[in-house]
């Protein structure tokens, strides 16, 4: 780089220079001035220029360090050129961008300045211009200049010339704004992408929840066929003998028409469901004495504990004690809780009614309120022609309408039984028994109390549905009818022509300790026929012939069905004992 020379300055000695204009790298151009012009005016490139002349366009543009004309008595000293050492001839009338024309006793010597080395043109009335070699000086295009500048010459540059400029790489700004744009939108679809296997996994998991959850409410309920907890558990036996169950009989005596009604209060502390178990009259048991008897005589004959151990050798239970509810006691009991509701099955004639025609006792119909002597009426009714087991459903059914208003609290519903001043099996206290139907309260108010008929064939033998169904499952047992060989079947036709009285005849029969067969009806006889086969049964058949109420003529040897062991044709004569 140029040093700065300052044409004032003492130090640099008698040579004097001025500034003519800058490099294409932006650096001062200084030329000397001639040692004659010393005592002149100095130039001085920074001073105001005087606006005398129309600027004048020189190389690459206006030189705005050029200095114009000075004042009328004074004219610039002519340009020095370096190339050849000759300083021209001042020219009066022609303009001196540098002032470098120097006056000489008035008269101006050496030629005109010419910045493009051209003669000018002789119309003008001017000499021509030398051209001085000095230094270019670039200029930039004005704003708005649409002119192309003329060609210039090639030049080198070198990259240390433009070292202000920064030379792109992988780490810059953008660069690193697009990757981390590109990682970051990448990341974002990742991360959409696990929500939206999440937000499935989740939808499966709750859909799986929600079936499990119905199934097995539905299951729990019992609503599944061959799925309830009763079904499932069909083949398990240990499964169902290790739940815990509390088991009470109870016996309706009908003090005034006669006859019992036997139900099995079952509470599972383990699944917290109970269960009415009704069972029929015409189950065969087995007396004390090994003999083959029925429910209903076992129960007139060999009293409650006798009647407990035969339903616990047949069910395979254990049943914890004996409840007898005489009908009176029934009435209290329902007055006691504050009367109950019923969907009742028939109407029930009023038994204190004097004249046909009157207003049943009981309305058919759902949700009837029943009284006490009202639920004793419906308990013990059997329309004639109607099976035992229908006459045992509505005793049921009052059980359960019982239970349900009931207290709930232990010491309530004891305080309800010790009112009714029973005398109770022994082995059933008051506070036991009271604290065992608080329990069946609590789940017969929550819809947890079931009603089931013990299934009982014809012959007073337990099924094979009833052995899975209610003896395994609900009573947790094991069947074990008495051998069939142990009691003499009869087969019964009904000739009477009253379809009632097979279900009389067979009832008392049950009863008596044989084991009953249908054998369906036939044409209306006069009179009754008893039959056996075998002379070893010729007793048998006159026991039968007693037990039904015939007369001893009606006994002949004959032709007997099937495999029983005596035949019986019921004619218009029989009249039966027993309903």
């Amino acid at each position: 780089m140029n040093d700065r020379y300052d044409a004032g300055s003492a130090g640099y000695g008698a040579d004097q220079y001025e500034i003519v204009g800058y490099d294409e790298y932006g650096r001062p151009v200084y030329r000397q001035v001639p040692a004659q012009q010393t005592q002149q005016q100095m130039y001085d490139p920074y001073a105001q220029q005087h606006q005398q002349h129309q600027q004048h366009q020189q190389g690459y543009g206006y030189d705005p360090y050029a200095q114009q004309g000075q004042q009328q008595g004074q004219q610039p000293p002519p340009a020095y050129d370096y190339g050849t050492g000759v300083q021209p001839a001042p020219d009066h009338g022609s303009y001196d961008p540098y002032g470098t024309a120097t006056q000489q006793g008035g008269a101006v010597s050496g030629a005109p300045y010419d910045p493009y080395g051209q003669t000018a043109a002789g119309t003008t009335g001017r000499q021509p211009r030398v051209a001085e070699q000095t230094a270019h000086i670039p200029q930039q295009a004005g704003p708005g200049h649409d002119r192309e500048a003329p060609a210039e010459p090639q030049r080198e540059y070198h990259t240390e010339q433009f070292a202000f400029v920064e030379e792109p790489d992988g780490n810059s700004e953008d660069v690193i704004d697009w990757l981390k744009f590109t990682e970051n939108r990448t990341e974002r679809r990742e991360e959409a992408r696990r929500r939206a296997r999440g937000r499935i996994v989740a939808l499966v998991v709750v859909l799986a929840l929600v079936v499990t959850g119905g199934v097995g409410y539905l299951w729990y309920a019992g609503k599944l066929p061959g799925l309830s907890p009763e079904d499932s558990k069909a083949g398990t036996a240990t499964a169902a003998g290790a739940q815990k169950r509390d088991v009470i009989v109870v016996h309706l005596h009908d003090t005034k028409g006669g006859g019992t009604s036997t139900a099995l209060l079952v509470d599972n502390t383990t699944t917290e469901r109970g269960t009415t178990v009704l069972v029929p009259n015409s189950l065969a048991l087995t007396s004390d004495d090994g003999t083959t008897t029925t429910l209903a005589k076992s129960v007139e004959d060999d009293g409650s504990d006798g009647t407990r151990d035969a339903l616990d050798t047949v069910l395979g239970t254990d049943i914890e004690g004996t409840w007898r509810l005489d009908t009176p006691y029934l009435q209290n009991l329902v007055d006691l809780v504050g009367n109950i509701d019923v969907d009742t099955n028939a109407e029930v004639p009023d038994p204190a009614a004097k004249k046909k025609g009157e207003a049943p006792l009981v309305n058919k119909g759902r949700d009837q309120t029943l009284s006490g002597k009202m639920a004793v009426a419906y308990a013990t009714y059997r329309a004639p022609g109607e099976a035992q087991n229908a006459q045992l459903e509505r005793f049921g059914q009052v059980m359960q309408g019982v239970l349900r208003k009931m207290s709930s609290d232990p010491q309530a519903a004891t305080t309800t039984i010790q009112t009714l001043a029973q005398i109770l099996d022994p082995s059933l206290t008051d506070k036991d028994l009271g604290t065992f139907l608080a329990g069946l309260s609590d789940l017969a108010k929550g819809g947890d109390v079931k009603t089931d008929l013990l299934p009982v064939q014809n012959d007073g033998t337990l099924s094979a549905q009833a052995s899975a169904r209610v003896v395994k499952n609900v009573l947790g047992g094991t069947a074990k009818s008495p051998d069939k060989d142990a009691a003499v079947s009869v087969s019964v036709r009904n000739a009477t022509g009253v379809k009632d009285n097979t279900e009389k005849a067979r009832v008392v029969l049950l009863n008596g300790g044989f084991t009953f067969l249908e054998a369906g009806t036939g044409t209306a006889l006069a009179t009754s026929q008893v039959l056996y086969a075998d002379a070893a049964d010729k007793a048998n058949a006159a026991e039968v012939a007693k037990t039904l109420g015939l007369p001893a003529g009606s006994v002949s040897k004959g032709k007997t069905s099937g495999s029983a062991d005596v035949s019986v044709v019921l004619g218009q004569d029989y009249k039966p004992s027993a309903g």
